[in-house]
């Protein structure tokens, strides 16, 4: 694992790619801090980062849609899979490399706080800011870790940059998706019906086997059809139920507030865990097929 790690640290500043990710999120952050902080002298750090959790879904993509796409595309990836170690390790280094990166900025903003309490004599708890980048760098690593899982499902590049951008901006407008869909039962059985389209759809890229999409589509879609039928209240309501467990970048208001959410921390590790989980499950396919 540790020569992965070293090796994609390596090609992330031999390129500019890791330079373009710091850069821009520095300066991003930095415009925000500028405006907020020391123009309008509000003393908050925290509530900068809740602005601009928007760059997620540029930078992103540009961070992961290369580290395993190019693998495939180079068919480097074969040399892995005959190499004498585990592909969970495989996707562990390339996943604490993204990490390592992300890492750099965000030590970079545990020093604003230091910087409004010595000069700028502000009067707010510098716990809450820390509490804040925290839930930053948990919202980032689990989005880093949705967009290692898309660049495994394709080896183009700008591919997996697209596909990890829609996810991640579904993802961040999910709360509004969810708005738009009445809470009729009704209006939940059309809603859910077309995600068990999209979702058979998924397993077709991910498995490219018709029978076993199609056997999973009906499935679901039986059972849904069930429901509706003994008990239709209990889909009232249920798609912005539905669509609150993709809400990533809303767990992040806690830790703005200055909470330390153990739900979020958990939603977080959770997310972390199954993308590369699924990640290593999706690269044992190609493995063994």
């Amino acid at each position: 694992m540790l020569a992965i790690y070293k090796r994609e640290l390596k090609a992330y500043f031999t390129s500019p790619v890791g330079y373009i990710f710091i850069a821009f999120l520095l300066f991003v952050v930095g415009i925000f801090f500028t405006f907020y902080n020391l123009r309008q002298s509000y003393p908050w750090f925290a509530s900068v980062l809740s602005g601009t959790t928007f760059v997620f879904l540029i930078l992103v993509p540009i961070l992961t849609m290369r580290i395993m796409a190019e693998e495939r595309r180079q068919k480097t990836d074969q040399l892995l899979f005959t190499a004498p170690v585990r592909i969970v390790d495989v996707v562990l280094g390339k996943y604490f490399a993204l990490l390592t990166v992300f890492a750099i900025p965000m030590l970079v903003f545990c020093l604003y706080p230091l910087l409004l309490k010595t000069f700028g004599k502000s009067d707010a708890s510098m716990a809450m800011d820390y509490i804040g980048i925290f839930g930053y760098f948990l919202l980032g690593a689990a989005n880093l870790a949705i967009g290692l899982f898309i660049s495994t499902m394709t080896e183009s590049q700008v591919l997996s940059a697209v596909l990890t951008f829609l996810v991640l901006l579904i993802c961040y407008y999910s709360a509004s998706l969810a708005s738009i869909v009445p809470a009729s039962a009704n209006a939940s059985l059309v809603a859910f019906t077309v995600m068990i389209l999209l979702a058979a759809v998924i397993i077709y890229l991910m498995t490219k086997n018709i029978f076993l999409a199609a056997g999973a589509g009906c499935a679901l879609e039986v059972v849904l059809v069930v429901i509706f039928l003994i008990n239709s209240k209990l889909l009232e309501g249920a798609v912005a139920s539905f669509f609150s467990i993709f809400d990533v970048s809303g767990r992040m208001e806690n830790f703005i507030n200055g909470i330390l959410d153990v739900t979020g921390i958990t939603y977080y590790i959770s997310a972390i865990v199954l993308f590369v989980f699924l990640t290593v499950q999706a690269i044992q396919k190609r493995r063994w097929s």
